[in-house]
């Protein structure tokens, strides 16, 4: 009894916080949403949600201004010495805040001490598609072909370091195989390759490349994580396809630069995870290939500090490094 009036406690707390941040005044301006992408990646897409949300619960414009290149750290840079004012939020991930500090030499940024976290929006796997006319029906199939043709098949990726390339060279130690890693400048154009067959495989973003495979441009193997998608139900895990062992889960969310007011952070954090708890913003997610997390700035910092002594750990291990 106890134990349920404290949860019921608890939870009126919180719906009282949250009321009081959405009560606050929020800065007049326009508002700026960095995406670390170029136009139609995830990261852009998501930012597009973001803004649009935004937009309605603030009544006041709100732009995505896309910064692509260098895994994500030249839109990392400009949001980190951006003005601490709540005019400027940035889309974050697994890859920019957990994996590129300790790919590259020099990133920019501090991805522990430049930014506050605001709200982790989703937790996704990514999808293995490859090639139409490849001859692989599974994941075993496609082992068995890499161990066949050693050094002759080819993965795509967003560009070096980013989470595909990690999840495809987990992949390729997992399996233990050699294939070989072909770099993009985003995800766009590592997809046209594939569907047009100049390389064989890639792992990426679900929502994208679920619309590719429903066309019959590519032909979807797995999901990386540990079970199926409500999305794409008919496609296997990794371990229903032939590679148990193997799992890979990323995250996405909404940062602010150091200094910004406690306030503003509150306010956007209520606003989202208003958002993101609706119906329809449950149903656009998992559209996406991913699942609703909506959490406290305070749980998403956490989150953060942990993934980052994780990835540091298996990076150093594996000796990869951005170029």
């Amino acid at each position: 009894m106890h134990k349920a009036a404290l949860a019921i406690l608890l939870a009126l707390v919180g719906v009282a916080l949250m009321s009081t941040a959405r009560s606050q005044p929020y800065p007049p301006g326009t508002i700026r949403i960095i995406a670390p992408g170029p136009p139609g990646s995830p990261r852009d897409i998501r930012a597009r949600w973001v803004a649009e949300q935004l937009t309605s619960a603030l009544n006041q414009p709100v732009i995505v201004d896309n910064r692509a290149g260098a895994g994500g750290n030249i839109g990392m840079e400009a949001a980190a010495k951006s003005a601490p004012d709540g005019r400027t939020l940035v889309i974050v991930d697994t890859g920019t805040l957990t994996m590129n500090p300790h790919l590259y030499d020099r990133t920019g940024y501090d991805a522990l001490s430049d930014f506050i976290p605001v709200v982790r929006l989703v937790d996704a796997p990514l999808m293995l598609a490859v090639r139409t006319d490849l001859p692989a029906r599974s994941v075993a199939d496609l082992i068995r072909l890499a161990q066949d043709k050693p050094g002759q098949l080819s993965y795509g990726s967003p560009g070096i370091g980013t989470p595909p390339h990690l999840a495809g060279e987990l992949f390729k130690r997992t399996a233990r195989i050699d294939v070989v890693h072909v770099p993009y400048k985003g995800f766009s154009p590592a997809l046209t390759d594939l569907m047009a067959g100049r390389i064989d495989y890639m792992t990426d973003n679900v929502g994208l490349l679920a619309q590719q495979v429903a066309a019959g441009k590519i032909r979807a193997l797995a999901i990386t994580g540990p079970k199926r998608l409500a999305a794409v139900p008919d496609v296997p895990t990794m371990a229903e396809a032939g590679l148990p062992g193997y799992e890979f889960t990323a995250w996405m969310g909404v940062a602010v630069p150091a200094g910004t007011p406690a306030a503003i952070v509150a306010r956007l954090n209520a606003e989202l995870v208003r958002a993101l708890r609706t119906p329809g913003g449950q149903t656009w997610f998992e559209s996406q290939g991913g699942e609703v997390v909506a959490d406290s700035p305070e749980a998403f910092a956490q989150v953060v500090r942990s993934e980052h002594a994780r990835w540091r750990q298996v990076i150093q291990e594996a000796r990869i490094k951005a170029e």
